[in-house]
C-alpha cells in the first residue's frame, strides 16, 4: 500500500507530487491515458506564470513539472481512474486497465474544463485565435478585432479585460438578455470598445491557421452572417470535474469540491483536493500549483499523524486490587 496516490496531471498534480516526492512519500501520479499536463497542454505561449520572463509554452511548461515531479521520484502511471473507494483508513483507486491501487491519502487534481461550442474548428484553431481564458491570451490580441462567446459574469468580465488591448470587442449571446448581474453588464454596456450581438449563436469558425472570423446564425430568424474577426474568446462556463465523487465527497453550490477554509481538507479524511476542481474564480496556473503545494502539506501533516498514533503506547490497564 502506497502513502499517496496523486490523481491529476496539471499544474496541480504535479507541483502536489513534486512536494510529496521531495518529503519522501514516494506519490504515484496518476495522468490520463490520452494526454497528461491538464489545458496547458493546449496553450501556447504563457507569460503570466513565474519565473519564465520570456514566455514559456504550455506543453513545455508542463514537461518541465513532470520532469521536476520525476527527479525526485515520483512514480506516473498512464491509465484513466474509472472508481474511487474513499471511506476507511485505506483508499483505493480503480483503474481502466482493471488494475486497483491503495493509498492511505489521495489528493484529486483533476482540474475543470470549458464548455466548448462543439464546432469541429475547436480542435484546431484552439491556440490559434480561439481561446478560453481572457487573462491568459488577452495580450496577444493588441489592436485587433476579437469577440467574446457569452452572456454570464465570465463574460462581462472577460470582454471588460479584453478592451485593455482589443481596438474593438464584440459580445455574442444567443439571448436578448444577459444573465451577468446589474453591475457586470452596466460596466460592459458602458465600454465603448465593447459592441454587443444579440441572438445569435456561432455556426461556424473561420480560418485555417487562424481565425479570420465567424458565421453568426440569428437564434430568431435563422439567418446566417459572416463577421471578420481576429480572435475569438469562449466564456460559456466550465465545469469541474468531479464525476468520479459524486456521492462521496462534499460539493458547493458551484459544483467544486468542497474544502475545509484556506486548505485542501476535504469532507473525508484523507482525501485532499487541489485545482481548478476546487476553484470556481480564477483558474489560474499559478493558483492551482499553489494549491497543489497546500494539497501535498495538509496530506504529509495527515500521515505524520497517523503514524504518530500508531507509534503511542497502549494504555496499561489497572490492575484490579484483590481482597484477600
Amino acid at each position: 500500500m502506497r502513502d499517496i496516490i496523486i490523481i491529476g496531471s496539471g499544474p496541480a498534480g504535479f507541483t502536489a507530487a513534486i512536494y510529496a516526492a521531495r518529503a519522501e512519500l514516494k506519490p504515484l501520479l496518476i495522468a490520463s491515458s490520452v494526454e497528461i499536463g491538464g489545458e496547458l497542454m493546449n496553450t501556447t505561449e504563457v507569460e503570466n506564470f513565474p519565473g519564465f520572463p520570456e514566455a514559456v509554452m504550455g506543453p513545455d511548461l508542463m514537461t518541465k513539472m513532470q520532469e521536476q515531479a520525476e527527479k525526485f521520484g515520483t512514480e506516473i502511471v498512464y491509465d484513466d481512474v474509472v472508481e474511487l473507494e474513499l471511506d476507511g483508513p485505506v483508499k483505493r483507486v480503480k483503474l481502466g486497465n482493471g488494475g486497483v491501487e491503495e493509498a492511505r491519502a489521495i489528493v484529486y487534481a483533476t482540474g475543470s474544463a470549458y464548455r466548448k461550442l462543439g464546432l469541429p474548428e475547436e480542435a484546431t484553431l484552439s491556440g490559434h485565435g480561439l481561446s478560453w481564458c481572457a487573462t491568459c491570451d488577452g495580450f496577444f490580441f493588441r489592436q485587433k478585432t476579437i469577440a467574446v462567446v457569452g452572456g454570464g459574469d465570465s463574460a462581462m468580465e472577460e470582454a471588460t479585460f479584453l478592451t485593455r488591448f482589443a481596438d474593438k470587442v464584440y459580445v455574442i449571446h444567443r439571448r436578448d438578455s444577459l444573465k451577468a448581474s446589474k453591475i457586470m453588464q452596466q460596466r460592459a454596456f458602458d465600454n465603448e470598445k465593447i459592441e454587443f450581438i444579440w441572438n445569435a449563436e456561432i455556426a461556424a469558425i473561420h480560418g485555417t491557421d487562424a481565425v479570420s472570423g465567424v458565421s453568426l446564425r440569428d437564434t430568431v430568424t435563422g439567418e446566417v452572417r459572416a463577421l471578420d474577426l481576429d480572435g475569438l474568446f469562449v466564456a460559456i462556463g466550465n465545469d469541474p470535474r468531479t464525476h468520479l465523487v459524486h456521492g462521496k465527497l462534499d460539493l458547493t453550490a458551484e459544483g467544486t469540491i468542497a474544502v475545509d477554509g484556506r486548505s485542501s481538507r476535504t469532507s473525508v479524511p484523507g482525501v485532499f483536493a487541489a485545482g481548478d476542481v476546487i476553484d470556481p474564480h480564477y483558474r489560474q496556473a499559478v493558483t492551482a500549483a499553489g494549491s497543489g503545494t497546500v494539497a501535498a502539506l495538509d496530506a504529509e501533516h495527515y500521515l505524520a499523524a497517523l503514524d504518530d498514533a500508531a507509534e503511542e503506547p497502549a494504555p496499561v490497564a489497572e490492575l484490579a486490587t484483590v481482597a484477600e
